[in-house]
This record gives C-alpha cells, sequence and structure tokens, in this order.
C-alpha cells in the first residue's frame, strides 16, 4: 500500500498548478447512508458523479465562475469511530480554462464558490439520481427497510429529505500546491483505521482512540472499547466493492488529454519554470510531514523525496549505528 500511494503521489505532482488550491467536502444525510451501505457500488457511484457534476455545473455558471474547472475526488465511508458517514473530500484547483479554451479564469483570492448554492444543487441532483436508480431496480432494501422496494413508498420516503440542508462545506485553501501533496499523501490511500490509533487488543475487546467532534474546545481524542464482534463489524463496513475506484479526476484533471490541458494551463499562468524540461535539481524540496510517527524514536517522519517505480533516489538515509 505504501508503494502504491508513493506511486500516485509522484503521478499527481505532475498535474500540480501554480494556484490556489480548494477543499470541498460532500457528505450524505444519515438516511441515506443506511441505503448505501447495501447498495456501495450504485450509491457510491451516484455520490461520486452528483458532487462532481454540482462543481462543474456551479463553477461553469458565468454568474459565478464561468469556466471549466478540474477536480480530484476521493472517497471516506468511515467517522472516526468507525461509524458509516459516506463523504467525498474533493480538491480543486481554484479557477480553470474558459469556454473555448484560450483564458485561464481565477476565482477570487481565498473563496472558491458558494457552499449553499453547491449544497441546492448537490441535493437535487443526488435524489433526482437516486430515484433514477430506484426504477431502473438497481437498489435493494433489507430488515425494516424493505418496504422502501415500492417506488411510491421510497418516493415518500426520499420527499422531507428535499428540504433539509445537505453537509457541504469549503475548508480554507492549502497553502499552496506542496500541502496538497502532504494531505493528499496522508488521505488517498487510507483505510478506515490505521496502526497507530489501536491501543490494544485481546480476544474480547478492541481499543482504540477517536476524535469526539462534539468537544470545540480542549482535547478531542478519547479512547473507545469495542467487543472484538463489534469492531470487525465495524471495520468491514468500509470494504469497498471489488475493483472499485475510491480515487477519481473530473474536468481538465481527467481523460488522455490531461497532460496536454495541464500543460496549457501552465503556459497561461505564466508558469516557465514547469513549462521546461525536467532537471536534476540539488535544491531540496519542502519536507512533507506523515501522519504516522516513527517506530523506532516516535519523532514526526517527513517525505524527504518522492521518485517514481524504477527510479534511483538522490537522497539516502544515513547508515544506522551500530550498538556498542
Amino acid at each position: 500500500m505504501a508503494n502504491a500511494a508513493q506511486d500516485w503521489i509522484a503521478a499527481r505532482a505532475d498535474d500540480l498548478l501554480p494556484a490556489e488550491y480548494f477543499h470541498v467536502v460532500f457528505t450524505l444525510p444519515a438516511e441515506i447512508a443506511r441505503i448505501a451501505l447495501w447498495n456501495k457500488r450504485t450509491v457510491y457511484g451516484l455520490l461520486f458523479k452528483a458532487s462532481a457534476e454540482t462543481v462543474a455545473t456551479i463553477a461553469a455558471d458565468p454568474k459565478r465562475l464561468g469556466a471549466k474547472v478540474g477536480m480530484t475526488s476521493v472517497l471516506h465511508t468511515w467517522g472516526s469511530a468507525l461509524t458509516h458517514h459516506p463523504h467525498i473530500h474533493m480538491i480543486v484547483p481554484g479557477g480553470g480554462l474558459s469556454p473555448d479554451g484560450t483564458r485561464w479564469i481565477g476565482c477570487k483570492p481565498g473563496f472558491f464558490l458558494h457552499v449553499r448554492v453547491l449544497s441546492r444543487l448537490f441535493r437535487r441532483l443526488f435524489v433526482e439520481g437516486l430515484m433514477a436508480l430506484h426504477r431502473a431496480g438497481q437498489l435493494r432494501f433489507f430488515g425494516d427497510l424493505s418496504g422502501l422496494a415500492d417506488v411510491t413508498t421510497f418516493a415518500k420516503w426520499l420527499a422531507p429529505l428535499r428540504k433539509i440542508d445537505w453537509v457541504v462545506y469549503a475548508k480554507p485553501p492549502f497553502g499552496g500546491p506542496e500541502a496538497v501533496l502532504a494531505y493528499l499523501s496522508r488521505y488517498t490511500h487510507r483505510v478506515a483505521i490505521s496502526n497507530h490509533r489501536l491501543v490494544r487488543a485481546d480476544a474480547d475487546t478492541v481499543a482504540f482512540k477517536w476524535k469526539d467532534y462534539r468537544i470545540k474546545r480542549g482535547d478531542r481524542m478519547k479512547i473507545m472499547r469495542l467487543p472484538t464482534f463489534e469492531f470487525i463489524r465495524r471495520f468491514l463496513m468500509h470494504v469497498l466493492p471489488d475493483r472499485f475506484h475510491r480515487i477519481r479526476h473530473y474536468g481538465f484533471l481527467a481523460g488522455a488529454g490531461r497532460k496536454e490541458k495541464v500543460a496549457r494551463i501552465r503556459t497561461l499562468l505564466g508558469d516557465i519554470k514547469s513549462a521546461e524540461p525536467d532537471q536534476p535539481s540539488n535544491e531540496a524540496a519542502p519536507p512533507l510531514t506523515l501522519r504516522e510517527p516513527c517506530p523506532d524514536c516516535g519523532e514526526l517522519m517527513r517525505i524527504t523525496e518522492t521518485f517514481r517505480r524504477g527510479q534511483m533516489p538522490r537522497t539516502r538515509a544515513p547508515p544506522r549505528k551500530q550498538a556498542a
């Protein structure tokens, strides 16, 4: 997994633009999440499609940005306590190509698109898509939700969800392209829970660290203890269907023409350095930090170099001192 993540990050480094980057999160209501648990491939696929179409549509509106944007979307299905919490993390450059492809249209500094406008369109597109999936017979229902198999009953059940606010929020802009890579290196290839959060485990109980977001100030980290079978059940909720892609690209960051589009955008932005052929450099890149501490000393680990499979690293770790 670590090698796959590093290869992926190295490839994404080639797509970075000298522009402000924004982080937008799309979350499904708890009622929809229950349906998604039994219909992962269809509902998660709809989540990707509806969120990407929302951003592309609003950004293309001449009253908003009036540009064709590019997006990288990452699916997460878990909350800190391993609960089922499907949401999309979307990384978006702050601007896009003009409709004729001849100009770069940048957004206002520190502001991408109105979150409330995004939320309303996302809600409408997702609900319409969910109804279409139901009519096509692509949804399954079990237990106390079995009655929703009837299309009329399902439509009535969905009606209240058309009126509530769906959670879409934008985090503060990244501190530059390097910060985008640091974020992606932590989040793209994550699983529901990493080893450093585990406190102890035996045949009866698993204890792990979790963050209580209800606490606004002070230490949010707590210890949760679950029966072993309940811990396994929660973990398995986040196993995705076979060959399901949890990282997807849209707009000018998608398709076979991605490299050409990115190169043209860099030219439009006047990024002369990126337009030149890659040359070896002795200058060290700003260090990126990893979430996991060093397993030997417990200190913060830093990424000193990123290189593709088959390439020789320019830097090497110093030899470890032998114990006397």
